[in-house]
């Protein structure tokens, strides 16, 4: 009897030990823990649940899309390379330049029914470059009005019908504004990088550069309007020149009456807000009905794995994560809109969720007006993005006037475009 089970052992032992060394184990990298950390546990670790031969390992996030990228450059062809990170719509260009990065074109066209597991071709262009599927749409966003209910009762304003236009919302913020101890009319978040810009560019019908990419485009009407209206913002609205944390710190405890920012931070702005007070979003206001448009936020997942054996199940993961199960976790943890379409129809997704939570309709509504965020060509997309901000800074500080910061940031963006 005990030869019987000391064989019995023996068989299991051989048995399992495989088993064990089959175990998949997957680097992942993602960048903005305060938006995603939450989000990044449950997807992985239901993808661990339906997978128990994966395991997913985080590295240390980075706290920016461009601390990501820059990461990302330094370790290409390391073995501290990750094998999937999350990085800026806006910077899957750079990759694509330099050949950083896994084509999942292959690997999509064995899927039979693509656009029936609501991975749309609007979608999937969303990180496509230079012929290459750079990687899966991860989180989209647009900007939304966020607003202090009750300031704006207290200003004498109505939160059930905010403004629609630019010239309300700058009126509106100086009564705010108006009311003393302490409180801020308004902000706006041109901090950080182009993509606040981009809303105002974009919504005039601008564009960054020319078709050929060869001469900044924004240095016409549309660019100086929309540096105009950030002036606008400071002189009518009472803007002071915060840095983006004061902004959405004092925005959270009550202190400032409106806010522009992404839908993705709508989560982390519920979470501030608690029960200080009514917390409200609506769309952007409207400035050109017919040409504006929207820039679309966010990040894809990319794969940057060369083994074979490792690319399928890290394409499995990648593609779980973009897809309606992501969305059902994305959406309501942070408030980035769907970047899946069978999400919102399906009831075990999003189909209910819309209808129940108000707070996020604003993102979602303003869906048909996003456009990509521009990637700017060459090797200098982050010091672009960087000189735009900086001058960006010397408006709102009014140190410099639209006209003036228009002509110094394109010469400026001028010289760091490929020749």
């Amino acid at each position: 009897m005990q030869r019987r089970f000391l064989l019995a052992s023996a068989l299991l032992a051989g048995l399992s030990a495989p088993a064990m060394a089959e175990t998949t184990e997957i680097m992942v990298h993602y960048p903005m823990p305060g938006f995603f950390k939450s989000v990044m546990d449950q997807i992985s670790g239901e993808y661990m649940r339906l997978h128990p031969d994966v395991k997913i390992t985080f590295t240390s996030p980075s706290p920016t899309y461009e601390d990501g990228l820059q990461l990302m450059l330094r370790q290409a062809g390391t073995s501290e390379m990750p094998d999937v990170s999350f990085i800026g719509l806006n910077r899957l260009r750079v990759l694509a330049e330099r050949n950083i990065g896994t084509d999942l074109t292959p690997f999509l066209k064995r899927e039979t029914d693509l656009a029936g597991q609501g991975y749309t071709e609007g979608l999937l262009n969303l990180a496509r470059f230079g012929g290459k599927q750079m990687g899966l749409a991860f989180a989209t966003s647009n900007p939304i009005f966020y607003y202090n209910a009750d300031l704006v009762r207290k200003a004498g304003g109505d939160p059930d019908h905010m403004p629609t236009d630019w010239d309300g919302v700058l009126k509106l913020s100086a009564k705010i504004q108006a009311l003393g101890d302490g409180i801020t009319g308004m902000s706006y978040r041109w901090q950080g990088d182009d993509w606040m810009f981009s809303a105002l560019l974009f919504g005039h019908g601008g564009t960054m550069l020319t078709p050929d990419e060869k001469k900044v485009a924004f240095n016409g009407p549309e660019g100086l309007a929309a540096l105009t209206l950030l002036d606008r913002m400071v002189k009518e609205g009472k803007m002071p020149a915060l840095s983006s944390d004061a902004a959405l710190q004092g925005f959270t405890a009550g202190k400032i009456g409106l806010t522009f920012w992404t839908t993705g931070a709508l989560r982390q702005t519920i979470n501030g807000v608690g029960t200080k007070f009514e917390l409200r979003t609506t769309a952007m206001p409207v400035i050109d009905a017919q040409r504006g448009h929207l820039p679309t936020g966010g990040n894809a997942a990319v794969m940057f794995t060369t083994d074979p054996k490792r690319q399928q199940a890290v394409y499995e993961f990648v593609k779980f994560a973009a897809g309606p199960y992501g969305a059902s976790v994305v959406v309501p943890g942070t408030g980035y809109v769907p970047n899946n379409a069978l999400a919102p129809k399906d009831d075990r997704y999003l189909g209910k969720f819309y209808a129940e939570n108000p707070l996020f309709r604003a993102g979602l509504n303003q869906m048909d007006k996003m456009i990509p965020w521009y990637s700017f060509p060459g090797n200098n997309g982050v010091k672009v993005t960087q000189t735009m901000v900086d001058n960006l800074a010397l408006l709102v500080e009014q140190k410099s006037t639209p006209e003036a910061t228009l002509k110094t940031m394109t010469a400026e963006v001028q010289k760091l475009l490929p020749r």
